[in-house]
């Protein structure tokens, strides 16, 4: 049987064109729907078959025995506006390098050089002390940890994606922080995961399927548009990621005794593939990945994917096609189109079931 990339024109044709597609814009979710399990739920089957569903049938679409992986990090308000002299930059941190010190993209980035003081207010400052490629930034705060949070929380803002074309509020606080998240780093959320609620769980434990937590803090490059031609001339940025050794564990335990892995998000997905051995199994992990799945790719750790609608050229486009099949997804992305599912990080959401390997 031909595997998940059986539909790619060529294995050596990786052209960043293959994954473009039409979305109208009122497609782009501003808002999440109320409550967060009432989003709708598209189910792609192993042969390509469409479902439509909702996020409250989740535990019905899960067996006994499968467990759920979650990411845990939690959303900081990243983005920052600075006064350097008579103007402002704006700072969007992307990776926490120190307790006091990130890497970030600044806008414009020509205002800055090394050693240019940054006022993010009057009471917080930092400085800009080294300069990278592409508009990043090194930035050194003022204070380190509890005391540079909640400098954060009183001066940054939530670091919506660009494509959601107004100013952040207060509810986007709560909105764009899924209800299990623990532990601060992220500077945009695992989306897929904004659907799940206490009663969902309640309803998941009730059908005997388990869950585990790991953590990757997701960087501002998650949201970088792909301006290389071809899929091996873009670089991912580096993330941060934890699997404990329980979780591995538990991931390990249940695939042995015949559960499916089913990560939640696509951040969930990568930073159990850069745990993963090649034959599968998990061990504990701690460090950066930069790890940048396109067709061909072979999985190791994860069957099962749930992940909203992503953009057109993306990465995580890219990601998906890679999992259940480039053609495939397109002809599901059409379908969702057709039937009016909401894209992207405030969107519906799509269960993918793995296809069986060559």
């Amino acid at each position: 049987m031909l595997g998940p990339n059986r539909d790619l024109p060529h294995p050596a044709v990786m052209r960043v064109d293959l994954f473009d597609f039409h979305l109208p814009p009122e497609c782009i979710a501003d808002r999440p729907v109320q409550p967060r399990d009432a989003a709708r739920l598209l189910h792609v089957a192993a042969d390509g078959a469409l479902t439509d569903r909702g996020v409250r049938e989740l535990p019905a679409l899960l067996d006994p025995g499968d467990v759920l992986v979650l990411n845990d990090t939690r959303v900081i308000p990243a983005r920052l506006f600075a006064r350097v002299g008579a103007g402002r930059v704006e700072v969007m941190l992307h990776r926490r390098v120190e307790a006091d010190t990130w890497w970030a993209f600044a806008r414009p980035a020509r205002k800055l050089k090394p050693g240019t003081p940054l006022d993010f207010g009057d009471d917080f400052h930092g400085a800009c002390i080294e300069k990278g490629d592409g508009g990043e930034v090194l930035v050194r705060f003022d204070r380190a940890g509890a005391d540079l949070t909640a400098a954060l929380e009183a001066h940054g803002h939530v670091p919506l994606p660009p494509y959601i074309k107004r100013p952040d509020d207060a509810r986007d606080r709560t909105d764009y922080q899924t209800v299990y998240a623990r532990t601060d780093g992220a500077v945009a959320a695992p989306t897929a995961g904004l659907h799940l609620t206490d009663a969902l769980f309640a309803a998941l434990d009730a059908r005997g399927v388990r869950r585990v937590t790991v953590t990757l803090h997701v960087g501002a490059g998650t949201f970088l548009p792909v301006k290389a031609d071809d899929t091996d001339d873009h670089r991912m940025h580096v993330e941060d990621g934890t699997v404990s050794a329980e979780a591995a564990e538990t991931i390990t335990t249940a695939r042995a005794t015949g559960g499916r892995v089913v990560a939640v998000g696509t951040t969930a997905l990568r930073v159990l593939e850069s745990a993963a051995a090649p034959d599968g199994t998990l061990q504990a992990f701690s460090g950066g990945t930069d790890l940048f799945i396109t067709p061909g790719y072979r999985f190791k750790a994860v069957d099962r994917l749930m992940t909203n609608l992503h953009l057109p050229k993306s990465t995580l486009f890219m990601l998906v096609s890679a999992f259940s099949g480039l053609e495939t997804m397109r002809a599901a992305y059409a379908h969702a189109v057709a039937r009016g599912y909401r894209f992207y990080s405030y969107g519906d959401a799509c269960l993918l079931d793995r296809p069986t390997s060559d």
